[in-house]
């Protein structure tokens, strides 16, 4: 764990969020980019789910802000991947595709206005958001094809800043980004896929796998408390509110499409 000299660690809520801000999709965003190809998202379909997300936070009592869509980036309305925001402040990052790294100048101004610390990543390494965990006491950041160790220990430090210990993981290869396969259940509880159940940095946190057959259900997002799931995933709702959760169930098919979850879609503080 990266220690945090002249800090002392924050033990925080990590989903007790107010405000969040996202992107709408861009007609472009039909071309965003997907690890294994496929097919091409609806794009009506794309704006109903991306419409329906933002309403559902409204509806869970988040101050929401839609930023204009960038059509000169089909990825942007992911706006987790090229940001990091807290109470505190927020954290720039460096996007590791190249056909990402213009949309950080772009959501600058919008997050200097809501936050009154503003830090960047200078590089030469990068970041995504998407491989960012944010847990009670620390933020593990996860090594993957987007996120090299040399932007892992730069965004430990800037996070050190902010007061909060970091720490580094490894993401399997065939695991696009570290939210990919796990989302946080509650304080102390992860819920992920089989293959990354025994997650070293997940000592002292109790572990629950997914189904057989629904890996993709471990991007949860917890919202309070409530907790939002894909809506194909029968068998992890049922998981999840054995354990007396308030499940939130929204639907994820184009979204998916182009490699992508409920987390990535919104900035939470």
């Amino acid at each position: 764990m990266a220690k945090c000299s002249g800090y002392a660690a924050r033990m925080t809520t990590p989903y007790n969020f107010t405000h969040a801000l996202c992107r709408a999709p861009a007609p472009s965003a039909v071309n965003g980019i997907r690890a294994n190809g496929g097919p091409d998202p609806d794009f009506r379909g794309l704006l109903a789910e991306h419409e329906t997300y933002v309403a559902t936070l409204r509806d869970l009592g988040l101050s929401v802000d839609v930023l204009d869509p960038l059509d000169d980036f089909p990825d942007a309305l992911f706006t987790e991947d090229v940001a990091l925001t807290f109470p505190e402040g927020a954290i720039l990052l460096r996007p590791g595709a190249p056909s990402r790294a213009g949309e950080v100048a772009h959501i600058r101004e919008a997050l200097a206005a809501r936050h009154g610390r503003l830090l960047a990543m200078s590089g030469p390494g990068y970041a995504d958001g998407g491989d960012i965990l944010r847990l009670a006491d620390r933020v593990i950041v996860g090594l993957s094809a987007r996120t090299d160790r040399a932007g892992a220990e730069e965004l430990a430090g800037l996070l050190c800043q902010l007061g909060y210990a970091a720490e580094i993981a490894e993401t399997p290869p065939d695991v696009l980004h570290f939210k990919s396969g796990r989302g946080l259940i509650d304080e102390g509880t992860i819920l992920a896929v089989p293959a990354l159940a025994n997650c070293p940095q997940f000592a002292g946190l109790e572990v629950v796998t997914t189904p057989p057959g629904e890996a993709p259900a471990a991007n949860i997002l917890r919202v309070r408390d409530t907790i939002l799931v894909g809506d194909r995933w029968s068998a992890t709702h049922a998981l999840l509110g054995a354990r007396g959760l308030a499940i939130r169930s929204l639907p994820t098919d184009h979204i998916a499409h182009i490699d992508a979850g409920l987390s990535c879609m919104s900035l939470r503080w």
